[in-house]
């Protein structure tokens, strides 16, 4: 029984810390909402603690008095009870009201006029990821990898292209919904470099569990390399062979890579998928059984996906993941 004890509690911590746990902040917001949780747990943790002892003391009082004897001040002694304890509810609401307004400034305060422009839609299960150059004022699209630059604020414009989808990023700001029809916009200013993970959290259909995205905070000058980078076009003698012809032929309705004719919308922008982390927002790891996996059975992995499952002879396939690894 003890050992089970112990497990339980080593499993139940292992959840307060890492790449996706509100409890280990590395941004503005994230630490403001942190600060209004602990205080939260603080007033009522007091309060359930004066409850108990309330509860104790009514308990051992009955065990030595067992009737109500106005003449002897009990009346008094109940009166002056629930006015303590009325007292201690308004002191802990107004606590938790002053901390409440306290974190709402937090996060206003964090905002920037300068702020990084970044646009995200959400899609029955992707993300589509834009940034704005600040140079050309175009904007530069990739897809369920989320960059951002260390103590700089980026403000982040949400919508959704079909149901309600939730943003999260817990370790940098809390959940923001994004609804088909709204932009909403939540801002983000992380403190800590490193990778991050992030999910989308409103029930948005059979694979809202496969909806994830990963974050990864870089310095100024390495933010800004990765985004030069992501804005240019794959250079042409990379598109040549028979895995870039078949990938035009087959996926080029669908998908966008840049300086290519593959020139679709309905799935995300490859023009630099093998440098991304992951592959079907989170589903599979970048590796090349990971895309062979994909290209070969997407609704065995992902039922429901928009990607339909494309017969390719072997060799073909063999041709498009080599093709899809040189897209960095």
């Amino acid at each position: 029984m003890r050992t089970a004890i112990v497990f339980l509690a080593v499993a139940t911590l292992a959840g307060c810390a890492g790449i996706q746990s509100p409890l280990s902040p590395a941004g503005d917001q994230a630490a403001a909402l942190h600060s209004l949780f602990t205080l939260m747990m603080i007033v009522c943790g007091a309060v359930y603690l004066i409850v108990l002892l309330g509860i104790v003391w009514s308990v051992l009082r009955s065990g030595t008095q067992r009737r109500f004897d106005s003449a002897s001040g009990g009346e008094r002694r109940l009166d002056r009870g629930l006015y303590v304890a009325a007292s201690a509810i308004v002191i802990g609401l107004t606590v938790l009201i002053v901390g409440s307004f306290i974190a709402d400034r937090a996060l206003v305060a964090a905002r920037e006029d300068d702020a990084v422009i970044v646009r995200i839609t959400g899609h029955q299960w992707w993300w589509r990821i834009e940034y704005r150059d600040p140079a050309s004022g175009r904007w530069i699209e990739t897809a369920n990898e989320l960059h951002l630059p260390l103590a700089r604020t980026t403000r982040v414009q949400l919508a959704s292209a079909d149901v309600i989808h939730s943003f999260w990023v817990p370790n940098v700001a809390g959940k923001i919904d994004m609804i088909p029809g709204r932009r909403n916009v939540v801002h983000l200013t992380p403190r800590r470099l490193g990778w991050f993970r992030g999910q989308c959290t409103e029930f948005c259909g059979a694979q809202h569990a496969h909806m994830a995205f990963d974050v990864k905070v870089d310095g100024q000058a390495a933010f800004d390399s990765w985004l030069a980078r992501q804005g240019s076009a794959r250079a042409p003698r990379r598109q040549s062979g028979r895995g870039a012809s078949v990938f035009v032929q087959v996926c080029g309705s669908c998908h966008r890579v840049r300086g290519t004719e593959a020139r679709g919308r309905a799935g995300p922008d490859l023009t630099h998928f093998a440098s991304r982390r992951s592959i079907a927002a989170g589903t599979l790891p970048m590796s090349r059984g990971g895309i062979q996996g994909w290209l070969a059975q997407p609704q065995a992995l992902k039922p429901g996906t928009s990607m339909p499952t494309v017969p390719l002879e072997p060799a073909d396939a063999d041709a498009v993941a080599t093709y899809l690894e040189t897209l960095r």
